[in-house]
C-alpha cells in the first residue's frame, strides 16, 4: 500500500502563511507600517491582563515597544482552518525582548489565535488576535 500523500496547500492557505511570515518579519524590523497593512481597521487584539484594543494602540504600543526593545522571535503555526473569506489560525509564539539599555533579555512564549477575513482585494488580513504569551520563569 502506498503512502497517503499528504494534502495540497490551497492558494488561502498558502496567502495567510506569506501573511504570518511577513507579519513575523516585519515585525522582527520595526517595520511597523507592513504590520498595519496586514491587519483590517477594526482589528480587536486581546492580550493578557489588558483590556481589548484596536489599531491605533497597537501602533502606538509598537512605536513605544521599538523605542525600548530589539525583538528575536518565531511563530509555528499549528492550524489553519478556512471558512469561506474568514479563517482561523492557531499558533505557539516564542520571543526574546533585549532591553535597549542594559537589562536583563525577557523571554516570552505562548500560543495565539487569530481571526483572518479576505479582503475584496483578495488579502488576508487579521480581524481578531488573542495572544497568550506570557513571561517565562527565569
Amino acid at each position: 500500500m502506498a503512502p497517503e500523500m499528504p494534502p495540497t496547500m490551497s492558494g488561502d492557505e498558502k496567502a495567510i502563511r506569506d501573511a504570518i511570515d511577513l507579519w513575523m518579519t516585519a515585525s522582527l524590523a520595526g517595520d511597523i507600517d507592513t504590520v498595519l497593512g496586514l491587519m483590517t481597521d477594526d482589528v480587536v487584539f486581546m492580550v493578557v491582563g489588558a483590556e481589548p484594543f484596536g489599531k491605533d494602540a497597537f501602533e502606538k504600543g509598537a512605536k513605544n515597544m521599538g523605542t525600548q526593545y530589539r525583538v528575536d522571535g518565531a511563530s509555528d503555526t499549528e492550524e489553519i482552518t478556512i471558512l469561506g473569506d474568514w479563517a482561523y489560525t492557531r499558533s505557539h509564539i516564542s520571543l526574546v525582548m533585549e532591553p535597549v539599555k542594559d537589562a536583563r533579555p525577557i523571554h516570552r512564549s505562548g500560543f495565539g489565535m487569530s481571526i483572518w477575513r479576505k479582503g475584496q482585494d483578495g488579502k488576508w488580513r487579521i480581524a481578531r488576535d488573542a495572544n497568550m504569551t506570557t513571561t517565562d520563569p527565569a
